[in-house]
């Protein structure tokens, strides 16, 4: 067995800085939608998130396209939801996934069903973030939770989510320490817009967690009007309305929007802990290259990963 359990471990074992991705949902169509999108994360990105039904929309399976990134050469975070699966659901989304070869598994909540389009769904919620993150670590030493082994066990390495700018703030930091207890070896945080909440979120798990990777979200969006739906539709994220205003009101609120998540960028990346970015992007144009240029990132030839 490897040292690393993937290339994302051996990546965060270094002092580079690491960028992550949440890969498009895909609807429809066939693998060449997803090859072609692989081609265009690849020079920049070292792994990329396989969300599972994201904002409680169905797509595409979390471990179909993480067995797909697999397949193209770039390295999958398959994230498996506590809304819609029960323990043994999330037992068999990392067991299946992990026989394809797919290692980093990220177990978070979900969206409610609220914010999807079909809100009548029932949810699940048989555990919750951190004991899933126990399951997954469970699963790692060879057993399933019900107590029954298996040969071969995956070595998985374990990310969470985190949000820094949700209320109670002082019990973020305690949540991570939680979900360090039970398994994770990294953590994506939620989008913020709160630099301040951002920088006290950072201190504080630093101090207690120095060498554990925080991988903040960055968002890119064209203007102001997704910075509204974020505010009022989804849940624990917060934009201060002058942030708003300032998009906005902005004589091109698309380049005022760039630089909103340009600044976002080299804040975080000036705090303690913090070791790379993770990009969600709306705009799906030339901001998410344009934004790595600006950031000091020099592709990869394909094929270095």
């Amino acid at each position: 067995m490897s040292v690393f359990p993937s290339h994302l471990a051996e990546r965060f074992s270094t002092s580079e800085r690491v960028f992550t991705v949440e890969f498009p949902s895909i609807d429809g169509g066939n693998l060449t939608a997803v090859k072609s999108r692989v081609d265009a994360l690849l020079p920049w990105f070292d792994a990329a998130n396989a969300t599972d039904s994201p904002a409680a929309h169905a797509h595409a399976s979390n471990v179909a396209i993480a067995i797909a990134l697999q397949n193209f050469g770039l390295e999958p975070i398959l994230q498996v939801v506590c809304r819609d699966k029960n323990r043994i659901a999330i037992q068999s989304d990392i067991m299946g996934a992990a026989l394809h070869g797919v290692r980093n598994i990220e177990l978070l909540t979900g969206d409610d069903v609220t914010a999807g389009d079909e809100p009548e769904a029932r949810r699940v919620f048989d555990v919750d973030s951190a004991q899933a993150i126990k399951i997954a670590a469970t699963l790692k030493g060879g057993r399933y939770l019900s107590g029954r082994k298996f040969s071969d066990a995956p070595d998985l390495f374990i990310g969470a989510v985190e949000n820094a700018a949700a209320p109670p703030l002082e019990y973020r930091a305690e949540r991570v320490t939680k979900k360090v207890n039970a398994g994770a070896k990294f953590f994506q945080l939620q989008i913020c817009f709160h630099g301040d909440r951002l920088e006290n979120f950072a201190q504080a798990v630093n101090a207690t967690h120095p060498s554990l990777p925080l991988l903040p979200t960055i968002v890119l969006v064209k203007g102001a009007r997704p910075l509204k739906f974020m505010n009022e539709k989804v849940a624990g994220i917060d934009i201060p309305t002058e942030v708003i205003a300032q998009v906005e009101q902005a004589s091109d609120p698309k380049e005022a929007a760039y630089q909103l998540a340009r600044a976002q960028a080299e804040h975080a990346l000036s705090l303690p802990g913090v070791r790379g970015l993770h990009f969600t992007d709306f705009c799906h144009d030339d901001s998410l290259v344009r934004l790595m240029r600006d950031l000091g990132v020099t592709p990869r030839p394909t094929g270095s990963h």
